[in-house]
């Protein structure tokens, strides 16, 4: 439970935002509503706006700790039980969170904290949901997909494209089985795969879905050489030893003999290399975000609970630095006791490691301390 005298600044500061911001909302009319607090993320729901005016006022007024709206567009969105909103269809949307990744830095600072390299490796898990997989395989137009960061550990992608609006939840779970490469079997790849004095054949560039995916990625990542190979879990021995083979590899590949790559464990070594390629998004948010057709998420323009951050649209993913470019609250500073807190960086600045001692930080630092419940107002 956040401290109450925390929460109570956190509210003044959320209050001051909100009296000054102005929320839009696409489609705001079919939309439901969440509220909570800053210890129940949707305290209640069920509620709907006729337009921008009324929701910002509503903002204005109460300064939740936290927004979110649905997904899902509704006839009545107010109503209640769900069967009686009357469903329209739903945004397909995805949730990529650094906490959903193996990083080594997470050794570090554990998986509630980020830094600039986690941020990045989720960054990249967006681009190659967006490069390798909305666009090529589902036709997805730029202009569909709006890529907002959440406001703590990750981004959320929302696609306003039409087609995907009327699939129900066993439709989403195959779309998100297929981007997370989940239960996919290599002997569809490599019928001889494990066969004793059998030819491994396999997939070619030119073949279509995962099989196409491997083949074109694995090429790819021998012609740029070791780091990329190591992004796909490939390096050491293995990886110098393709790259000085590398043409007759890619010949091979691209014929669709993969005996040419002479490695050991062959059925374990492939089927890794192909979960490095797929999207890493877990299972549980999977359900509850991508297939939840009746979800909310967090909403756009509003502040983080669990951070005071704002979530926002990363209209340029390359050049977009979460931690200074969703930045609030910079006026002033606020002294606070530290608990306990890793390294961390915000604002351009680094502040920490802190234990147990009291310290004059930006507000915004503060905030963000106190809101990751490791530190009080002092």
């Amino acid at each position: 439970m956040l401290d109450p005298r925390s929460a109570r600044f956190a509210t003044l500061k959320f209050s001051e935002f909100y009296k000054s911001a102005y929320v839009t909302v696409d489609r705001i009319e079919s939309k439901e509503f969440g509220f909570g607090d800053f210890d129940n993320t949707i305290a209640r729901r069920h509620m709907g706006f006729r337009n921008a005016k009324t929701l910002n006022a509503y903002l204005a007024a109460a300064a939740p700790s936290s927004v979110s709206f649905s997904s899902a567009f509704y006839r009545y969105p107010e109503g209640r039980p769900m069967e009686r909103k009357g469903w329209l269809g739903s945004e397909l949307v995805f949730d990529l969170d650094a906490s959903d990744l193996r990083l080594p830095c997470q050794l570090k600072h554990g998986k509630s904290w980020v830094c600039s390299s986690c941020l990045d490796s989720v960054k990249r898990e967006v681009v190659k949901l967006i490069e390798d997989f909305l666009i090529p395989d589902f036709a997805v137009q730029e202009g569909a997909i709006h890529v907002n960061f959440s406001g703590n550990r990750g981004y959320h992608i929302h696609i306003t494209d039409e087609r995907f609006y009327p699939l129900k939840t066993k439709e989403r779970e195959q779309i998100t089985g297929y981007i997370t490469a989940r239960g996919i079997n290599m002997k569809v790849f490599f019928p001889s795969l494990g066969e004793r004095g059998k030819r491994l054949t396999g997939p070619k560039p030119t073949d279509p879905g995962w099989g196409g995916k491997l083949a074109r990625g694995v090429i790819s990542a021998l012609n740029s050489g070791e780091p990329m190979l190591a992004v796909l879990g490939v390096d050491g021995p293995v990886a110098r030893k393709l790259i000085k083979n590398k043409a007759e590899v890619i010949l091979g590949i691209t014929m669709g003999n993969w005996d040419k790559i002479n490695i050991e464990h062959k059925a374990d070594f492939w089927t890794n290399v192909l979960k490095s390629m797929a999207v890493g998004q877990t299972s549980s948010i999977d359900k509850n975000v991508t297939s939840g057709v009746e979800h909310l998420i967090r909403l756009p323009g509003t502040v983080h609970p669990g951070t005071g951050l704002l979530a926002k649209p990363a209209t340029s993913l390359d050049k977009f630095e979460p931690m200074k470019e969703a930045l609030l609250f910079r006026k002033g500073s606020v002294k606070v006791k530290v608990e306990k807190a890793p390294e961390f960086s915000i604002g351009g600045e680094t502040f920490g490691p802190f234990e147990k001692e009291a310290r004059e930080l930006p507000t915004y630092a503060a905030i963000y301390l106190m809101l990751k419940r490791v530190a009080v107002l002092a």
